[in-house]
Protein backbone atom coordinates (compact mmCIF):
# COMPACT_ATOMS: atom_id res chain seq x y z
CA UNK A 1 0.00 0.00 0.00
CA UNK A 2 1.33 3.51 -0.73
CA UNK A 3 2.04 6.51 1.63
CA UNK A 4 -0.12 9.55 1.26
CA UNK A 5 1.99 12.65 2.08
CA UNK A 6 0.02 15.61 3.00
CA UNK A 7 2.15 17.87 0.27
CA UNK A 8 3.43 21.62 1.34
CA UNK A 9 1.68 23.87 -1.08
CA UNK A 10 2.13 27.42 -0.49
CA UNK A 11 4.84 29.75 -0.68
CA UNK A 12 6.71 30.34 2.38
CA UNK A 13 5.43 26.52 4.50
CA UNK A 14 8.10 25.12 5.78
CA UNK A 15 9.60 22.11 3.62
CA UNK A 16 10.56 18.91 5.13
CA UNK A 17 13.59 17.76 3.02
CA UNK A 18 15.49 21.73 3.78
CA UNK A 19 13.46 22.12 7.26
CA UNK A 20 12.93 26.03 6.22
CA UNK A 21 10.67 27.55 3.20
CA UNK A 22 10.77 27.48 -0.54
CA UNK A 23 11.45 30.75 -1.25
CA UNK A 24 9.86 31.67 -4.76
CA UNK A 25 10.35 35.09 -4.52
CA UNK A 26 14.06 34.50 -4.94
CA UNK A 27 13.54 32.67 -8.69
CA UNK A 28 13.57 35.66 -11.67
CA UNK A 29 11.52 34.73 -14.52
CA UNK A 30 10.59 36.44 -17.29
CA UNK A 31 7.48 39.44 -17.25
CA UNK A 32 4.14 38.23 -17.72
CA UNK A 33 4.69 34.80 -15.80
CA UNK A 34 4.70 33.49 -12.61
CA UNK A 35 5.88 30.63 -10.09
CA UNK A 36 3.99 29.02 -8.19
CA UNK A 37 4.47 25.62 -5.94
CA UNK A 38 2.66 22.76 -7.47
CA UNK A 39 3.57 20.12 -5.34
CA UNK A 40 6.34 20.22 -2.04
CA UNK A 41 7.69 16.56 -0.16
CA UNK A 42 8.42 15.14 -3.39
CA UNK A 43 11.53 13.92 -2.25
CA UNK A 44 14.53 14.09 -4.52
CA UNK A 45 11.89 14.89 -7.75
CA UNK A 46 13.41 14.51 -11.36
CA UNK A 47 11.50 12.98 -13.91
CA UNK A 48 7.85 13.87 -14.93
CA UNK A 49 5.19 12.36 -17.04
CA UNK A 50 1.54 12.89 -17.03
CA UNK A 51 -1.24 10.36 -17.67
CA UNK A 52 -4.50 11.49 -19.61
CA UNK A 53 -6.16 11.55 -16.12
CA UNK A 54 -3.95 14.61 -15.52
CA UNK A 55 -2.06 12.37 -12.74
CA UNK A 56 1.70 13.84 -12.86
CA UNK A 57 4.71 10.68 -11.97
CA UNK A 58 7.55 11.73 -10.97
CA UNK A 59 11.21 9.48 -10.90
CA UNK A 60 14.30 9.95 -8.30
CA UNK A 61 17.79 9.17 -8.48
CA UNK A 62 19.11 8.86 -5.13
CA UNK A 63 15.79 8.62 -2.95
CA UNK A 64 14.40 5.24 -4.72
CA UNK A 65 11.46 6.57 -5.36
CA UNK A 66 8.03 6.88 -7.61
CA UNK A 67 5.45 9.42 -6.30
CA UNK A 68 2.29 10.20 -8.23
CA UNK A 69 0.85 13.86 -7.67
CA UNK A 70 -3.29 14.35 -7.71
CA UNK A 71 -4.89 17.80 -8.05
CA UNK A 72 -8.22 16.43 -7.19
CA UNK A 73 -9.96 19.88 -6.70
CA UNK A 74 -8.77 21.82 -10.03
CA UNK A 75 -6.66 24.13 -8.41
CA UNK A 76 -3.37 23.91 -10.03
CA UNK A 77 -1.91 22.76 -6.52
CA UNK A 78 -1.25 18.40 -5.84
CA UNK A 79 -3.60 17.56 -3.26
CA UNK A 80 -1.84 14.49 -2.34
CA UNK A 81 1.47 13.16 -3.29
CA UNK A 82 1.30 8.80 -2.98
CA UNK A 83 4.37 6.88 -2.76
CA UNK A 84 3.96 4.46 -5.22
CA UNK A 85 7.45 2.35 -4.90
CA UNK A 86 10.66 3.09 -3.02
CA UNK A 87 13.91 1.11 -2.72
CA UNK A 88 14.29 0.87 -6.18
CA UNK A 89 17.59 1.13 -8.15
CA UNK A 90 17.98 4.90 -9.60
CA UNK A 91 14.42 5.07 -10.89
CA UNK A 92 14.77 8.35 -12.64
CA UNK A 93 12.80 7.77 -15.55
CA UNK A 94 9.27 7.67 -15.83
CA UNK A 95 6.78 6.92 -18.89
CA UNK A 96 3.35 6.68 -19.53
CA UNK A 97 1.64 5.14 -22.22
CA UNK A 98 -2.17 2.75 -22.31
CA UNK A 99 -2.68 2.90 -18.51
CA UNK A 100 0.50 2.01 -17.72
CA UNK A 101 3.41 3.54 -15.99
CA UNK A 102 6.89 2.33 -16.99
CA UNK A 103 9.78 2.98 -14.51
CA UNK A 104 13.53 3.39 -15.65
CA UNK A 105 15.71 1.22 -12.92
CA UNK A 106 19.32 1.06 -14.21
CA UNK A 107 19.61 -2.45 -15.63
CA UNK A 108 15.80 -2.79 -15.95
CA UNK A 109 12.31 -0.97 -17.02
CA UNK A 110 9.45 -1.88 -14.55
CA UNK A 111 5.82 -1.16 -15.61
CA UNK A 112 2.77 -0.89 -13.42
CA UNK A 113 -0.62 -1.58 -15.03
CA UNK A 114 -3.87 0.12 -14.68
CA UNK A 115 -1.75 2.72 -12.39
CA UNK A 116 -4.07 5.63 -12.09
CA UNK A 117 -6.85 3.55 -10.74
CA UNK A 118 -4.52 1.86 -8.09
CA UNK A 119 -2.63 4.60 -6.22
CA UNK A 120 -3.59 3.67 -3.57
CA UNK A 121 -2.73 0.27 -3.63
CA UNK A 122 -0.86 -0.19 -6.43
CA UNK A 123 -0.23 -3.46 -8.36
CA UNK A 124 3.26 -5.08 -8.60
CA UNK A 125 5.38 -4.14 -11.73
CA UNK A 126 5.61 -6.05 -14.71
CA UNK A 127 9.80 -6.40 -15.50
CA UNK A 128 9.71 -5.46 -19.17
CA UNK A 129 13.30 -6.36 -19.24
CA UNK A 130 16.11 -6.57 -17.12
CA UNK A 131 18.84 -6.43 -20.01
CA UNK A 132 20.05 -2.77 -19.86
CA UNK A 133 24.03 -2.60 -18.30
CA UNK A 134 24.11 -2.44 -14.78
CA UNK A 135 26.75 0.31 -14.36
CA UNK A 136 25.51 3.31 -11.55
CA UNK A 137 28.26 5.77 -13.26
CA UNK A 138 25.74 7.60 -15.42
CA UNK A 139 23.30 4.88 -15.13
CA UNK A 140 20.08 6.81 -14.41
CA UNK A 141 17.67 6.96 -16.97
CA UNK A 142 15.44 9.22 -18.72
CA UNK A 143 12.89 7.38 -20.81
CA UNK A 144 10.16 8.35 -23.07
CA UNK A 145 7.55 7.15 -25.86
CA UNK A 146 8.53 8.44 -29.66
CA UNK A 147 6.14 9.26 -32.13
CA UNK A 148 6.71 5.54 -33.43
CA UNK A 149 5.36 4.27 -30.32
CA UNK A 150 8.79 2.54 -29.34
CA UNK A 151 10.49 3.20 -25.72
CA UNK A 152 13.36 5.71 -26.05
CA UNK A 153 15.89 4.62 -23.53
CA UNK A 154 19.47 5.92 -22.92
CA UNK A 155 22.53 4.45 -21.98
CA UNK A 156 25.29 6.80 -20.35
CA UNK A 157 29.01 6.41 -20.72
CA UNK A 158 29.76 3.88 -17.54
CA UNK A 159 32.54 6.56 -16.67
CA UNK A 160 34.24 10.30 -17.15
CA UNK A 161 35.84 8.95 -20.36
CA UNK A 162 36.67 5.85 -21.94
CA UNK A 163 36.47 4.01 -25.28
CA UNK A 164 33.70 0.51 -24.34
CA UNK A 165 33.77 -1.34 -28.15
CA UNK A 166 32.89 -4.70 -26.29
CA UNK A 167 29.25 -3.21 -26.14
CA UNK A 168 27.77 -0.44 -28.36
CA UNK A 169 24.90 0.39 -26.21
CA UNK A 170 27.25 2.14 -23.82
CA UNK A 171 27.19 6.38 -24.99
CA UNK A 172 24.24 5.93 -26.83
CA UNK A 173 20.46 6.62 -27.16
CA UNK A 174 18.37 3.17 -27.68
CA UNK A 175 14.89 2.62 -28.67
CA UNK A 176 12.56 -0.51 -27.47
CA UNK A 177 9.10 -1.69 -28.06
CA UNK A 178 6.57 -1.57 -25.21
CA UNK A 179 7.10 -5.35 -24.41
CA UNK A 180 10.56 -4.71 -24.15
CA UNK A 181 11.64 -6.54 -27.71
CA UNK A 182 13.63 -5.05 -30.73
CA UNK A 183 16.29 -3.10 -29.15
CA UNK A 184 18.10 -0.61 -31.50
CA UNK A 185 20.42 1.75 -31.16
CA UNK A 186 19.20 5.45 -32.53
CA UNK A 187 22.09 7.18 -31.38
CA UNK A 188 25.49 6.68 -30.94
CA UNK A 189 28.49 8.54 -29.00
CA UNK A 190 26.34 10.17 -26.21
CA UNK A 191 28.39 10.46 -23.13
CA UNK A 192 25.08 11.06 -20.59
CA UNK A 193 21.46 11.99 -21.92
CA UNK A 194 19.38 12.65 -19.52
CA UNK A 195 17.01 14.90 -21.26
CA UNK A 196 14.89 14.27 -24.83
CA UNK A 197 11.90 15.21 -26.83
CA UNK A 198 10.74 14.96 -30.32
CA UNK A 199 10.17 18.65 -32.51
CA UNK A 200 5.81 18.79 -32.73
CA UNK A 201 6.49 19.56 -36.68
CA UNK A 202 8.88 17.31 -37.60
CA UNK A 203 9.10 14.52 -35.38
CA UNK A 204 13.07 14.65 -34.88
CA UNK A 205 14.06 13.60 -31.80
CA UNK A 206 16.20 16.50 -30.04
CA UNK A 207 18.34 15.56 -26.90
CA UNK A 208 20.79 17.07 -24.06
CA UNK A 209 24.16 15.58 -23.52
CA UNK A 210 26.52 16.11 -20.62
CA UNK A 211 29.96 16.70 -21.77
CA UNK A 212 32.82 15.24 -20.38
CA UNK A 213 35.18 16.66 -16.95
CA UNK A 214 38.50 17.25 -15.81
CA UNK A 215 39.73 18.82 -19.11
CA UNK A 216 38.98 22.97 -17.77
CA UNK A 217 35.94 25.22 -16.31
CA UNK A 218 35.90 26.05 -20.36
CA UNK A 219 35.66 22.72 -22.21
CA UNK A 220 33.89 20.78 -23.12
CA UNK A 221 30.40 22.17 -23.66
CA UNK A 222 27.34 20.41 -22.89
CA UNK A 223 25.72 19.74 -26.37
CA UNK A 224 22.08 19.85 -28.01
CA UNK A 225 21.85 17.28 -30.74
CA UNK A 226 19.08 16.67 -33.43
CA UNK A 227 18.71 12.92 -34.81
CA UNK A 228 18.12 13.64 -38.66
CA UNK A 229 18.35 9.58 -38.96
CA UNK A 230 18.90 6.24 -36.85
CA UNK A 231 22.63 5.31 -36.11
CA UNK A 232 24.13 8.65 -36.16
CA UNK A 233 27.33 8.86 -34.37
CA UNK A 234 27.63 12.30 -32.02
CA UNK A 235 31.31 12.08 -31.13
CA UNK A 236 32.14 10.38 -27.38
CA UNK A 237 34.78 9.94 -26.76
CA UNK A 238 36.58 10.91 -29.52
CA UNK A 239 34.92 14.76 -29.85
CA UNK A 240 33.38 16.95 -27.63
CA UNK A 241 31.17 20.09 -29.08
CA UNK A 242 31.99 19.43 -32.88
CA UNK A 243 35.41 21.24 -32.60
CA UNK A 244 37.34 19.64 -29.50
CA UNK A 245 39.80 16.59 -29.83
CA UNK A 246 39.58 13.93 -26.74
CA UNK A 247 43.43 14.74 -24.93
CA UNK A 248 42.58 10.77 -24.63
CA UNK A 249 40.88 9.73 -27.86
CA UNK A 250 40.86 11.99 -29.79
CA UNK A 251 43.63 10.90 -32.19
CA UNK A 252 41.52 7.32 -33.21
CA UNK A 253 38.97 9.69 -35.42
CA UNK A 254 38.52 13.35 -36.41
CA UNK A 255 36.11 15.41 -35.30
CA UNK A 256 34.74 15.71 -39.22
CA UNK A 257 33.55 11.48 -38.65
CA UNK A 258 30.76 12.82 -36.84
CA UNK A 259 27.58 14.62 -36.32
CA UNK A 260 28.20 18.42 -34.61
CA UNK A 261 25.56 19.48 -32.49
CA UNK A 262 22.39 21.08 -33.35
CA UNK A 263 24.09 23.68 -30.45
CA UNK A 264 26.73 23.84 -27.78
CA UNK A 265 25.36 24.50 -24.30
CA UNK A 266 27.62 26.19 -21.41
CA UNK A 267 30.43 23.81 -20.47
CA UNK A 268 29.44 21.54 -17.58
CA UNK A 269 25.87 23.44 -16.88
CA UNK A 270 24.04 19.40 -16.84
CA UNK A 271 21.79 19.87 -19.44
CA UNK A 272 19.24 17.77 -18.13
CA UNK A 273 15.41 18.02 -18.83
CA UNK A 274 14.04 18.62 -22.70
CA UNK A 275 10.88 19.84 -23.78
CA UNK A 276 9.06 21.28 -26.82
CA UNK A 277 6.51 24.16 -25.89
CA UNK A 278 2.97 23.32 -27.89
CA UNK A 279 0.45 25.03 -25.21
CA UNK A 280 -1.74 28.23 -25.74
CA UNK A 281 -0.81 29.41 -22.55
CA UNK A 282 2.56 31.48 -23.28
CA UNK A 283 2.94 34.05 -25.61
CA UNK A 284 2.90 32.56 -29.77
CA UNK A 285 6.75 33.30 -29.73
CA UNK A 286 7.55 30.34 -27.20
CA UNK A 287 5.21 27.62 -29.48
CA UNK A 288 7.37 24.95 -30.73
CA UNK A 289 10.75 26.30 -28.69
CA UNK A 290 12.68 24.06 -26.38
CA UNK A 291 12.72 24.43 -22.74
CA UNK A 292 15.83 22.85 -21.29
CA UNK A 293 16.41 22.84 -17.53
CA UNK A 294 20.29 23.07 -16.33
CA UNK A 295 20.95 20.95 -12.82
CA UNK A 296 24.10 23.04 -12.69
CA UNK A 297 28.21 22.34 -12.27
CA UNK A 298 29.27 20.43 -9.61
CA UNK A 299 33.13 20.80 -11.29
CA UNK A 300 34.08 24.16 -12.30
CA UNK A 301 35.31 26.88 -10.10
CA UNK A 302 32.51 29.25 -10.91
CA UNK A 303 29.41 27.27 -10.39
CA UNK A 304 27.07 27.69 -13.39
CA UNK A 305 23.61 26.51 -14.85
CA UNK A 306 20.65 26.13 -12.32
CA UNK A 307 18.40 27.97 -14.25
CA UNK A 308 15.78 27.26 -16.72
CA UNK A 309 16.71 28.17 -20.60
CA UNK A 310 14.66 28.32 -23.99
CA UNK A 311 16.10 27.63 -27.29
CA UNK A 312 15.02 29.45 -29.93
CA UNK A 313 14.52 26.83 -33.21
CA UNK A 314 13.86 28.46 -36.58
CA UNK A 315 12.35 26.84 -39.60
CA UNK A 316 12.11 23.48 -37.38
CA UNK A 317 15.36 22.48 -37.69
CA UNK A 318 18.19 25.37 -36.68
CA UNK A 319 18.47 26.31 -33.11
CA UNK A 320 20.22 30.07 -32.95
CA UNK A 321 19.49 31.12 -29.72
CA UNK A 322 20.02 29.81 -26.21
CA UNK A 323 18.82 32.27 -22.98
CA UNK A 324 17.61 32.25 -19.58
CA UNK A 325 13.87 32.18 -19.19
CA UNK A 326 14.14 31.42 -15.38
CA UNK A 327 17.21 31.73 -12.84
CA UNK A 328 17.87 32.60 -9.18
CA UNK A 329 18.23 29.24 -7.97
CA UNK A 330 22.30 29.89 -7.53
CA UNK A 331 23.27 32.70 -5.46
CA UNK A 332 26.63 34.11 -4.54
CA UNK A 333 28.19 30.65 -5.56
CA UNK A 334 25.60 28.34 -3.33
CA UNK A 335 22.68 26.67 -5.25
CA UNK A 336 19.35 26.35 -2.93
CA UNK A 337 17.87 24.66 -5.86
CA UNK A 338 18.08 22.65 -8.76
CA UNK A 339 15.72 22.61 -11.59
CA UNK A 340 15.98 18.56 -13.54
CA UNK A 341 12.88 18.37 -15.67
CA UNK A 342 10.10 20.41 -17.40
CA UNK A 343 6.45 19.07 -17.88
CA UNK A 344 3.81 20.86 -20.13
CA UNK A 345 0.52 20.43 -18.32
CA UNK A 346 -3.21 20.38 -20.57
CA UNK A 347 -3.57 24.13 -19.55
CA UNK A 348 0.20 25.01 -21.38
CA UNK A 349 1.66 25.74 -17.66
CA UNK A 350 5.00 23.91 -17.37
CA UNK A 351 5.92 22.21 -14.11
CA UNK A 352 9.53 22.29 -13.60
CA UNK A 353 10.80 19.81 -11.07
CA UNK A 354 14.05 20.74 -8.32
CA UNK A 355 15.81 17.14 -6.67
CA UNK A 356 17.40 19.62 -4.20
CA UNK A 357 14.54 21.30 -2.47
CA UNK A 358 12.26 18.25 -3.60
CA UNK A 359 9.66 20.45 -4.87
CA UNK A 360 7.84 20.98 -8.19
CA UNK A 361 7.18 24.34 -9.58
CA UNK A 362 4.24 25.52 -11.45
CA UNK A 363 5.30 28.18 -14.65
CA UNK A 364 2.18 30.15 -15.35
CA UNK A 365 1.43 33.15 -17.95
CA UNK A 366 -1.01 35.90 -17.21
CA UNK A 367 -1.19 38.77 -20.23
CA UNK A 368 -2.01 41.13 -16.99
CA UNK A 369 0.80 41.07 -15.56
CA UNK A 370 3.72 42.48 -18.17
Amino acid sequence: MTTLISAALMSGVPHAETDGKVPLDRIRIRDGFQVGLYAGEVRNARSLTLSPSGVVYVGTRRAGNVYALVDADGDQKADKVHLLAEGLNMPNGVAYRNGSLFVAEVNRILRYDDIDQHLENPPEPVVVTDNYPSDRHHGWKFIAFGPDGKLYVPVGAPCNICERLDDPRYASITRINPDGSGLEIVAHGVRNSVGFDWHPVTGELWFTDNGRDMIGDEVPPDELGRVRYAGQHFGYPYCHGGFLPDPEFGEKRPCSDFEPPAMNLGPHVAAVGARFYTGEMFPPEFRNQLFVAEHGSWNRSVPIGYRLMVIRIIENSRAVNYEVFADGWLEGGEAWGRPVDVLQMPDGALLLSDDKLGVIYRISYSAGDE
